[in-house]
């Protein structure tokens, strides 16, 4: 039985890997682009909060189950940013021209000189299943990717910071992976994973 759920990102990478992860499981996943064009307010201080507020809100906004997903790379040297702040890290210098390519490059640039024993990173994923809108147990699921960052782009795969996270155990960036082979691995993957574990347990 196909189980319907609507996806709280309007972030088309994201929808892309989750929607090839679930739909083995029996997933019908919708974005909520289908249903409604606003955004939650992303006012927690972590991951899972940022990631269950986005959940509640597109549940509330479709009548459906929801899952959100919050996640960015922290970086060791820089005390864990970018952090929640991954997705709008250089909106403090570019506004709302902000994109991958210029939160790659403040990043970059905030590493500049930096050794490679100081430039070990991880990228970070909440991700939250709830049944409904004012559901008291949401799902969560965690998943950490270790990595580096390097000092300039390789590889044009992925999104976000993928072009200059370096993964020592495939000797490649998160851009330059086959999507088969990042989607078994990633951080993103390792929460959908668990999450789903944890709803089959429960069905």
């Amino acid at each position: 039985m196909t189980q319907t759920v609507v996806l709280a990102t309007g972030n088309a990478g994201k929808l892309r890997e989750i929607s090839d992860i679930l739909e083995p499981h029996g997933w019908d996943v919708k974005p909520q682009s289908e249903f409604f064009d606003s955004e939650a307010d992303e006012t927690g201080l972590s991951f899972i909060e940022n990631a269950i507020l986005k959940a509640r809100y597109a549940s509330d906004k479709t009548g459906l189950p929801a899952i959100a997903d919050d996640s960015g790379i922290e970086v060791s040297a820089l005390q864990g940013r970018p952090g929640i702040y991954s997705a709008r890290y250089s909106q403090d210098l570019y506004g709302d021209k902000t994109c991958d390519e210029t939160n790659i490059q403040k990043l970059l640039s905030e590493l500049d000189g930096k050794p490679a024993e100081q430039r070990q990173a991880s990228y970070y994923c909440a991700m939250v299943y709830v049944e409904h809108v004012q559901d008291p147990t949401p799902i969560i699921g965690l998943g950490r990717w270790y990595g580096e960052i390097l000092t300039e782009k390789q590889g044009d795969g992925g999104f976000g910071y993928d072009p200059i996270f370096w993964v020592e155990e495939f000797a490649k960036t998160a851009a330059q992976m086959p999507k088969t082979q990042k989607n078994q691995v990633s951080h993103r993957a390792q929460a959908l994973n668990a999450l789903v574990m944890q709803l089959r347990r429960g069905a």
